[in-house]
């Protein structure tokens, strides 16, 4: 297979974009119940909401948000929902900059397939963003190279978060 320039190569995602995913019928329920089938990456736990690095990264340091219940857009938040959701963007905005101090962050929701979501279970995502985030490989080759497992993400927001809370 001939991969063109410019896009992100993360050879684990492959079967995933493929389809091939746990057999579960959502991933973030799964993460919720602590289904031995998905990877753990859980960095913090509310009673409304669960805080998570992503998988396959675009950046250090990229989470997401999403509800412990299972719904589709923000429509269906409730009031103190939506509070809470944006009280731990907040928390999660202060962790990020204190452990990886980013010049910026990309922040969103993907609702829907046709918007590009890969799982139908709201989550916002947190990307922490830099100035100069172009390096030699990405000049050169036009590539990207994803500095920092999404587990080392887990292990320093989970401390940060277990000394700040």
């Amino acid at each position: 297979m001939m991969l063109e320039r410019g896009n992100l190569f993360v050879p684990s995602k492959m079967n995933y974009v493929r389809g091939k995913r746990p057999p579960v019928k959502c991933i973030f329920c799964a993460v919720r119940d602590r289904d031995k089938r998905v990877e753990k990456l859980e960095i913090f736990r509310t009673d409304n909401f669960i805080v998570s690095a992503n998988l396959y990264p675009y950046n250090p340091g990229h989470i997401i948000i999403f509800p412990i219940r299972h719904i589709i857009t923000t429509m269906e938040l409730t009031k103190e929902e939506f509070c809470e959701l944006f009280e731990l963007h907040n928390k999660c905005l202060k962790a990020l900059t204190d452990i990886y101090n980013p010049q910026g962050f990309n922040i969103g929701f993907n609702i829907s397939k046709a918007a590009g979501a890969s799982i139908e279970h709201l989550h916002m995502h947190i990307v922490p963003r830099y100035q100069n985030e172009i390096g030699f490989l990405d000049v050169l080759n036009n590539d990207r190279v994803i500095v920092e497992d999404p587990r080392v993400t887990v292990k320093k927001l989970s401390e940060y978060f277990s000394k700040s809370l």
